[in-house]
């Protein structure tokens, strides 16, 4: 939760303008507070504007009273130190160093050309950090099916007290690794989302982008077992619509489904299940879509909400089955 309390004026205000203007999600407003809240701590640290004198506790340096005069003294050299601060006392990875570089340069474009506090940005030539590819991990269609009949058995009861969740369970994994959605999706589906005639589920994505999943017939029987027996009494007023519910009777949180998957995946025996997430159940419907499925890349895109193509493409590099397959093939192979 954010504490606006803690930030100074500008930085709230820029989160308002993110989320109201830029229409961002819960989620990103989050991180762009985290981010930048820590950005202004080391800054104070890095100018000796605070009594802490050790990079160990930046994180308790207090910045309700953060300046734009300060501000305005920031320079790209002051980021480059901030990110080379984070890789050697936090091990950040490519992938987070790059998160934090684009809510600095999103923020100090707002600050320079929004607002005109700053007649300089000195994110403006701040560059992203260099991603290595790495193969999304992913199970086997054998592992999958592995799962599913686990997650579907009664007596592997996933839940708090002697409640049998395994319809609801069940219907969570089968869209997970039908539809490659993603956690958040799955969490904020509404019933009235679904449309049972055309088979088809609207979802709401990145960047608060609508888009349609067309539901297979695993899905819809997943779906139709659950509501059979999803509570009807005593739901949270604000959960009513909600698909998926808790213990409490109110929209389920993504933890407890982290938590339901792994306990799941240890129950299944899949190996090496901790580095296994919901995340890579995504990963695993897109792979198995596209190697048994004969999907277009174009159409998985689009399936999966990716932005740009090249996110998709990673999922054309995992199977090495064809790959190796093509090679055996070539006519020249037996010569």
């Amino acid at each position: 939760m954010i504490k606006s309390e803690e930030n100074p004026e500008f930085v709230n205000d820029f989160l308002d303008y993110s989320s109201t203007i830029l229409n961002k999600s819960e989620n990103t407003i989050k991180e762009y507070n985290y981010d930048i809240a820590h950005f202004l701590k080391y800054i104070k640290f890095r100018y000796k504007l605070t009594d802490i004198d050790s990079e160990e506790f930046i994180k308790k340096i207090k910045i309700d009273d953060f300046d734009i005069e300060t501000l305005k003294k920031v320079t790209l050299q002051d980021i480059h130190s901030f990110l080379a601060y984070l890789k050697t006392c936090y091990s950040s990875k490519p992938a987070t160093l790059a998160r934090k570089t684009a809510t600095l340069r999103v923020f100090f474009k707002y600050m320079s050309n929004k607002t005109k506090k700053l007649s300089v940005n000195p994110a403006q030539d701040l560059e992203t950090p260099k991603l290595g590819k790495r193969l999304p991990k992913y199970l086997t269609l054998e592992q999958s099916k592995e799962l599913l009949e686990t997650v579907s058995n009664p007596t592997n009861n996933i839940g708090h007290g002697n409640h049998d969740n395994s319809e609801r369970n069940f219907a969570m994994i089968t869209l997970l690794l039908n539809c490659g959605i993603r956690l958040s999706e799955l969490v904020g589906i509404n019933i009235s989302d679904i449309d049972f005639e055309n088979y088809k589920l609207n979802v709401i994505g990145k960047g608060n982008k609508e888009r349609t999943i067309y539901l297979n017939n695993a899905c819809i029987k997943a779906l139709n077992s659950y509501l059979s027996v999803r509570p009807r009494d005593g739901v949270k007023f604000d959960s009513r619509d909600a698909l998926f519910l808790s213990e409490q009777k109110k929209r389920i949180s993504r933890r407890t489904v982290q938590y339901i998957v792994k306990e799941e995946l240890k129950l299944a025996g899949i190996e090496k299940s901790d580095k296994y997430s919901v995340h890579k159940l995504r990963h695993t419907a897109a792979t198995l879509m596209y190697k048994y499925g004969n999907v277009d890349i174009r159409a998985l895109q689009e399936l999966l909400g990716h932005e740009s193509i090249s996110t998709t493409e990673i999922y054309t590099h995992v199977d090495n089955e064809q790959i190796r397959n093509a090679v055996e093939n070539n006519p020249l192979a037996n010569m």
